[in-house]
């Protein structure tokens, strides 16, 4: 679900330049059939020519047209014991022979294509090529289907290993109230500490509510900034750091936590006992605890909804050369049941490196749910959208249900039990579905965890959880079938930030796999990552630094290379939000009009409906990371 469309002041006079490296040349970039079949399609109706002139800045970035192969890979490349599909893209009805060739030319391995048909979400007629028999490791392998190339990649075991660590880094940049350390993220990427009252910043240790709220001031300083923008909301925070911990949590049951424990990351707290995800994942959790509102206070427990500047600030702007004045926006039941979840979950995971941390996680998050259950129908307002996103949610049962089962998982005690059994969302199938959880949709948090975290809920209950959860897997993977890209959502699920419906509904998958050991599950798992890295209409990784061509003008203050060639462009391992049918900012309306749902994107600074960098991304990004790093026996 996405933010309301943030207002940006557009810096006129400063063109649009998309940097992303494409193979081939602007005369290939119209869709016109090749010979022997095949197409460079452009997925759109209505694309713009590459020789319009009002087109040039949308060109030499990701658009519709921008695919130079009709050959589409997962550009980084694929595990040796995982499925190797392609999609290729041809108005031929017959099947097209391929061939797998090693970096020095020579053919390893080849066949015959499948004919698969119209694919719904991108419009173009589709084969799939499969050499997933092929498991011997290397660099620089090229598909070839009637002399077509496609995007070099390799085949190794270790192949996600890097991203599982940068996709995690990601968070480290987004942290508000300390420096960025050269040391740990390179001089491109350090900056001084932003928002802690140093001038010209206003906050963020003593920050004002706004008019009418309070009249006192809170420190709220620390935390990730949410997106592109200097904006801290609490329940988006509260996912993305639900599905860090988690993702860690899993890895504790599965028996590989070591790759993610201390050490592993390259932030200040390395080396302190503390496995690294958690360290970071702490730096949002205190965050958010300092959001809540002090005893004897009006609508004490509760939890400020979110802080940000009182105006939209303009890119760029770097985080400590933020002048606004900052506010605190009155306190909601969403974000108070989003702290009691993951404090609770604090509480649980935390407890054997740090008990009087859980033990302090446990008492925010018991007084949050005390103080929810009092004002349960206290909502933010789609209004509140100048300065920052409403996150505007007036459907909380479902952050009871969440918030109940991770006190339960956390304590075993029959009063969040019952608040468990009583919630129509224990049983509700619309908990997991199609289109996939989300910030306003959090059923599913509290299902995957009665799912998969010992409890004492009736075995016929626990068995229901998990069969509900591999019900939605098998769904998801009917929906990949029968897609001509294997994507886990509908070709109505482009919506904002559709790459996170994407990495959402994988991990669904992933649970499904982590409960059955079904093999299925983890092939979807890694065909939904082949997408994000390139097996998709656009030929484009929409993570920075993966792949031959990727997405790197997200929308965001500091990584503005786009706008200023002396700021860098996003760090590797940030995700973009992909493509949204919606087209809610003025570049997307300019550029792609007409744009099939899966077609709807360009790598545009400007662009925040589909190329905005945000934590709720990249959070099961390095959640899906991490479990494709992992070896298997």
């Amino acid at each position: 679900m996405p933010k309301f469309p943030h207002v940006h002041r557009h810096h006129s006079g400063n063109p649009r330049h998309g940097s992303v490296t494409r193979r081939g040349t602007a005369a290939l970039l119209t869709a016109v059939l090749l010979t022997g079949g095949l197409a460079l399609a452009p997925g759109a109706a209505g694309a713009q020519s590459a020789a319009d002139p009002g087109a040039a800045g949308a060109q030499s970035a990701a658009d519709p047209a921008a695919a130079t192969t009709p050959v589409r890979v997962n550009q980084a490349g694929y595990l040796p014991d995982g499925p190797k599909r392609a999609t290729v893209v041809t108005a031929a009805s017959e099947p097209l022979t391929w061939q797998l060739r090693s970096a020095s030319g020579s053919v390893v391995a080849s066949g015959r294509t499948v004919v698969h048909g119209m694919d719904a979400a991108s419009g173009e007629a589709t084969q799939l090529a499969d050499f997933s028999a092929f498991r011997k490791t290397g660099a620089g392998f090229v598909l070839v289907v009637d002399g077509w190339s496609s995007a070099p990649f390799d085949i190794r075991a270790n192949l996600y290993d890097t991203l599982r660590s940068d996709s995690l880094a990601f968070f480290y940049h987004q942290r508000s109230g300390t420096p960025i350390e050269a040391s740990l993220v390179g001089p491109s990427y350090a900056r001084p500490a932003g928002h802690l009252g140093v001038a010209p910043n206003q906050g963020d240790t003593s920050v004002p509510c706004q008019a009418g709220v309070c009249d006192y001031t809170q420190d709220v300083r620390g935390g990730w900034y949410d997106a592109g923008d200097h904006g801290k909301y609490v329940v988006n925070g509260g996912i993305s750091v639900w599905l860090l911990v988690d993702s860690f949590a899993r890895a504790e049951r599965a028996g590989t936590a070591s790759a993610l424990g201390d050490s592993t990351q390259r932030i200040p707290e390395r080396g302190n006992g503390v496995p690294d995800v958690l360290d970071e994942a702490r730096w949002e959790l205190d965050f958010l605890m300092r959001m809540q509102v002090p005893e004897v206070k009006p609508y004490a427990g509760m939890a400020f909804h979110k802080i940000h500047d009182a105006a939209w600030t303009g890119i760029p702007t770097r985080p400590d050369l933020d002048p606004q004045p900052r506010e605190l926006h009155r306190p909601s039941t969403a974000a108070t049941l989003n702290l009691a979840a993951t404090a609770a979950q604090c509480a649980r995971v935390f407890r054997p490196y740090d008990s009087a941390y859980a033990k302090r996680c446990l008492s925010v998050a018991r007084t949050a749910w005390t103080a929810a259950k009092a004002n349960p129908a206290l909502y933010a307002p789609d209004s509140d959208s100048t300065g920052g996103g409403p996150y505007n949610d007036t459907q909380v049962t479902d952050d009871f249900y969440w918030a109940a089962a991770e006190l339960y998982a956390a304590t075993g005690e029959r009063g969040y039990r019952d608040a468990v059994t009583s919630s129509p969302w224990h049983t509700s199938a619309d908990a997991l579905t199609p289109t996939g959880f989300n910030w306003a949709d959090t059923a599913a948090l509290g299902r995957l965890t009665l799912a998969t975290v010992p409890n004492g809920l009736p075995v016929s209950d626990i068995r229901r959880v998990r069969a509900s959860v591999t019900a939605a897997a098998d769904g998801h993977l009917a929906t990949m079938a029968g897609q001509g890209y294997a994507v886990p959502i509908p070709a109505n699920g482009y919506v904002w930030g559709s790459n996170s419906q994407v990495t959402n509904n994988a991990i669904v998958v992933a649970t499904a796999y982590a409960l059955t050991g079904r093999q299925r599950y983890r092939a979807g798992v890694l065909e939904s990552m082949d997408y994000l890295l390139g097996r998709n209409t656009l030929d484009l990784s929409y993570v920075t630094g993966y792949g031959d061509a990727y997405a790197q003008n997200q929308h965001h203050r500091f990584w503005a290379h786009q706008y200023d060639a002396s700021l860098p462009h996003p760090p590797a391992g940030s995700l973009a939000g992909g493509p949204n049918s919606g087209l809610q900012d003025p570049v997307a309306q300019e550029h792609l009009a007409g744009c099939a749902p899966a077609a709807c994107y360009i790598d545009d600074i400007g662009s925040y409906s589909t190329n905005e960098v945000t934590i709720n991304w990249n959070a099961p990004l390095a959640w899906l990371a991490a479990f494709a790093a992992e070896r298997r026996r």
